[in-house]
């Protein structure tokens, strides 16, 4: 009876091993924000071949997507990322500061500090512009509703909210003027949803808002998919939202993925992830790329964070921690 019990129930134990054994293929997740789905799409079947090529090793790449914010600190807390790429360094700094699972000095480990790509915060409209919003100060305007995702949980939220701010810095305004242009916008934002592609589905889906406040690559990608509704409107200045990227060294230790993870990282600087990046309308940010394709993009006066807001420490202190000065506009 013994050896009736035994062997079938090795039998099932091997069932659930075996096709792993025999598919010892190395997996990668890589936990990235909320518009890069398309992107990593194409990007990832580049590299998947590209490593094949080079190594004779198959490699499975799987993507989590989310807000920006949020999807940072599931890293923190433990989802055992291999990569992850953000769009601002903040949210792959608190790796390091609540958890210590990359060095303090991540950003000097590639080119530009590891940011691959960089974008800004662009305007999509209804099809013919109904209320006429040519630039910023269309969208404080009585009757004119905007959505923009949550700046406490979406990169994508932060930068259209400093990007409203440093427009008014710029034009010559002081913070107290900057403080009240910020006010009025967000008293016409009817939803905050956590994240850009959440933004963008009330938006394009829902029809909800007049203007959807969301990276470039994002909205010339809604306007590729369904062009014959929306127009994009580009304001007179805006910010500089840098994408970085980042091996996630205490986790691909631990999978054994250092080799394969570092690669990954460094192909988004190859002209190959540049030239990807440039088809999904992200802006390059490897010099050669960039001046092949400066005709792509439509220049525009872009400020930092660190030039208007002192780095994006201060900023995240002072606007978007518990109680800063996001907290108390929006209530």
């Amino acid at each position: 009876m013994f050896k009736k019990l035994l062997i079938p129930a090795l039998f099932a134990f091997s069932g659930i091993f075996l096709p792993t054994l025999s598919h010892a293929d190395t997996t990668l997740l890589n936990v990235s924000y909320d518009v890069t789905r398309e992107f990593y799409k194409d990007f990832n079947a580049s590299f998947i071949k590209y490593w094949k090529a080079k190594t004779g090793e198959a490699v499975t790449i799987n993507q989590s997507h989310g807000g920006s914010s949020k999807q940072a600190r599931a890293v923190a807390d433990g989802l055992e990322a291999d990569v992850i790429s953000m769009n601002q360094a903040p949210d792959i700094d608190i790796l390091y500061e609540r958890s210590k699972l990359i060095p303090k000095d991540w950003q000097k480990r590639l080119p530009n500090g590891s940011s691959a790509t960089n974008s800004t915060t662009v305007f999509l409209v209804r099809k013919g512009n109904p209320k006429n919003i040519k630039d910023w100060d269309d969208l404080i305007k009585p009757g004119v509703s905007v959505v923009i995702p949550n700046p406490k949980t979406s990169g994508n939220g932060k930068y259209s909210y400093l990007a409203a701010w440093g427009y008014v810095i710029k034009k010559g305004g002081d913070e107290a003027k900057a403080k009240d242009f910020v006010t009025k916008l967000f008293k016409n934002v009817p939803v905050l949803d956590t994240g850009g592609r959440g933004a963008t589905t009330t938006f394009a889906q829902r029809d909800i808002g007049d203007a959807l406040l969301t990276f470039e690559n994002e909205v010339n990608l809604i306007k590729k998919e369904l062009g014959d509704k929306f127009d994009v409107v580009y304001p007179s200045a805006s910010i500089l939202a840098e994408n970085p990227i980042s091996v996630v060294d205490k986790f691909a230790k631990k999978h054994k993925t250092e080799a394969v993870a570092q690669a990954y990282v460094e192909y988004h600087f190859s002209d190959a992830g540049q030239e990807i990046a440039v088809h999904h309308f992200l802006r390059p940010s490897v010099a050669s790329v960039a001046s092949k394709y400066k005709d792509r993009f439509k220049p525009i006066d872009l400020f930092s964070v660190d030039e208007v807001f002192g780095g994006w420490a201060k900023a995240q202190k002072t606007h978007f921690a518990d109680g800063g000065t996001f907290d108390q506009i929006y209530k």
